[in-house]
């Protein structure tokens, strides 16, 4: 027997064959069931998804004469062993007349069609008309087709098929019930490619189906045929590299491993990954898209782990990769490698094209000089403590000053060369309450104070500043003698209320003091889901919602340690995933429920508010409570 190709042997003969379309065959399974059928169905979508198959499972279930002669023999599961299911199969049924309009789209041969509509059904329940690719047929075939279109004899069903539907006059259309038939998504491909090849005893890899899947481009057919093609290729087997050099297409593994090379900030790296790829000559351009589809899937992989698509079978990989970069790189390398696109037209050759785009990458880093991924990147929040230069004495005209001097000029150097656990002359100056043009000289260090006065830890001695309860008789007592403060202990307390343990950090100071470490962005979100586990008072453990793991970057955790030292706990910071304890909130949740005591507080005062109920009484007005606004704590009333 000669031997016939996949496409043909593993086409579905049911509906409980079918792969995918679960749309069309709930509603047509449906009609069959009830027996609701309409006379003429419209089949659309790209090539290779199933139309002419649903057509031809379509007609067999109107002519299978298992269950009866009659018209209660219609059925939506075809026995596929009658005379008519066989003969259907096997392209012979008298009843079924299959129309190919790309070569019949003469006035002249539809007329000649529709002269035998009026004879009864030969063998057949039905006489069934399928005309694939119906958009082909010329003007005056369709005005011929029109009025035994809308009122054919009750004994003949038209089945149409098209894969360009906005080509059909709105009089076939509205004559027919539609359904339109979807891609096929890469991972059905694959997950039907691994049950035919298991079925045919063809040894395969899995990473050489999802190339096929991706080529097939949402075609069932598309990705049967090269399948076929792919174990001729590969004589008997279907491997990734065979696959590949069959395909002629950009192997995904040189893109990531470009990728990788960006994340560990490696120039030379993404050099030498360059000049392996080039030695497969590829299209640079092509290299260039997929590079930069792949930082697209990079972001939603940061923002939405769950909406990231697995159609490269690779999305564990990328989950991984995703936690090496910040959000804003990937952000900056998206644009670069959008513009880098555009302008290869004008480099002297695609592939300095490409280098120079990558090495663009690199350099507009908002980091600066690439450095190796173990090296701390400088912090970058805009909630961060700006940094200011270093003056002894309260900088003039600068807004908010009193409050963020506690004392005179010595106590202020005094503190600043205690405490300072690193220094960082290499940090970036995010946005400042005060304007760094004021800046009396060049910035030397990081002045962490915000607008209020932070309850500091002192380290090598104790910080003369006052306790809460009596600011007006301390104020002034640290500047003569700074040694003279010899107990920290109630300087912590005012700071951060003792969780049972003296001196050391747990949940509620972590609620306590959240807001005023100044976070923000991607690291204030990380920090918001985070709860304090334990503190030893040299490793503070924290736990992080694991539906956030994506985020888990260690430039978060960096500016989150920095955080903590400017407020005064001085810990290595380690944080874990793990289920939350439900009974501790965090501080979103702690956020969220504070921000709904204040929306009901309002809700209820508006509802007690007189000049309210008298428009309630006298025109039924009501209060449209999710558009009420509690006002600012500090604003007037």
């Amino acid at each position: 027997m000669s031997y016939q190709v996949l496409a043909r042997k593993w086409r579905p003969r049911t509906f409980h064959e079918l792969v995918g379309q679960e749309h069309v065959q709930r509603a047509l399974v449906n009609a069959l069931d009830q027996g609701r059928l309409h006379h003429a169905y419209l089949f659309t979508g790209t090539r290779g998804v199933g139309k002419t198959t649903l057509a031809r499972i379509l007609a067999k279930c109107l002519n299978c004469t298992s269950k009866g002669y009659g018209d209660e023999g219609i059925t939506s599961t075809p026995c596929g062993e009658c005379a008519s299911c066989v003969s259907i199969d096997e392209g012979r049924f008298v009843d079924l007349i299959e129309v190919d309009a790309a070569s019949r789209t003469k006035v002249e041969d539809t007329r000649e069609l529709l002269d035998n509509v009026q004879y009864a059904p030969t063998q057949g329940r039905y006489k069934v008309y399928l005309i694939d690719e119906v958009h082909m047929l010329s003007t005056s075939s369709f005005n011929a087709l029109l009025k035994t279109l809308e009122e054919p004899p009750p004994h003949v069903k038209f089945l149409l098929a098209t894969t360009d539907p906005q080509k059909l006059p709105a009089t076939v259309l509205s004559r027919c019930l539609q359904f339109t038939l979807k891609h096929m998504p890469p991972e059905r491909i694959v997950g039907h490619l691994a049950k035919v090849l298991e079925a045919e005893s063809v040894p395969f890899e899995e990473s050489a189906l999802w190339l096929l899947g991706r080529a097939a481009e949402g075609s069932m057919r598309d990705a049967m045929s090269l399948t076929d093609q792919a174990i001729a290729f590969g004589q008997g087997r279907v491997e990734h590299a065979d696959v590949s050099a069959m395909l002629g297409t950009l192997d995904q593994r040189y893109v990531l491993a470009l990728v990788e090379a960006l994340a560990d900030v490696d120039a030379a790296r993404v050099l030498s990954e360059l000049a392996a790829l080039a030695e497969r000559a590829p299209d640079f351009a092509g290299v260039l898209d997929e590079l930069t589809a792949v930082l697209h899937r990079l972001a939603i992989a940061q923002m939405v782990p769950d909406a990231l698509d697995n159609g490269h079978g690779d999305r564990d990989a990328l989950l991984a990769l995703a936690a090496r970069f910040t959000a804003e790189d990937v952000q900056l390398y998206y644009q670069i490698g959008i513009q880098g696109r555009g302008d290869m037209e004008h480099a002297p050759d695609l592939r300095t094209a490409l280098e120079m785009t990558l090495l663009r990458m690199l350099a507009f880093r908002p980091q600066g000089v690439p450095k190796p991924p173990t090296t701390p990147l400088p912090l970058r929040d805009s909630g961060q403590g700006a940094p200011t230069s270093h003056v002894p004495q309260a900088a003039p005209g600068a807004s908010g000053a009193p409050s963020a001097a506690p004392s005179s000029g010595a106590p202020s150097a005094a503190m600043d060369a205690a405490f300072a656990p690193e220094p960082r002359p290499d940090r970036q100056i995010a946005s400042s309450p005060e304007p760094p043009a004021e800046e009396p000289e060049p910035t030397r260090r990081v002045d962490p104070r915000p607008e209020a006065p932070p309850p500091w830890e002192a380290l090598p001695e104790p910080i003369g500043e006052p306790a809460v309860e009596s600011p007006g008789a301390d104020v002034s007592a640290p500047t003569e003698p700074p040694p003279a403060a010899p107990e920290p202990e109630p300087e912590h307390a005012a700071a951060m209320p003792a969780p049972g343990r003296e001196g050391f950090f747990g949940h509620a100071e972590w609620l306590a003091c959240f807001e005023s470490l100044g976070l923000g962005g991607l690291t204030r979100n990380l920090a918001a889901n985070c709860v304090v586990e334990q503190d030893d008072g040299e490793v503070l453990r924290m736990r992080l919602d694991p539906s956030l793991s994506a985020m888990r970057a260690d430039i978060h955790l960096e500016r989150m340690r920095n955080a903590l030292t400017e407020h005064g706990v001085t810990r290595r910071l380690v944080v874990e995933e793990g289920t939350l304890p439900e009974e501790v909130e965090t501080p979103r949740q702690q956020a969220e429920r504070l921000a709904a005591e204040r929306h009901a507080q309002a809700v209820a005062a508006l509802q007690r508010d007189p000049n309210i109920q008298k428009l309630q009484q006298a025109f039924g007005a009501r209060l449209v409570e999710s558009t009420v606004k509690p006002a600012d704590a500090g604003a007037p009333s």
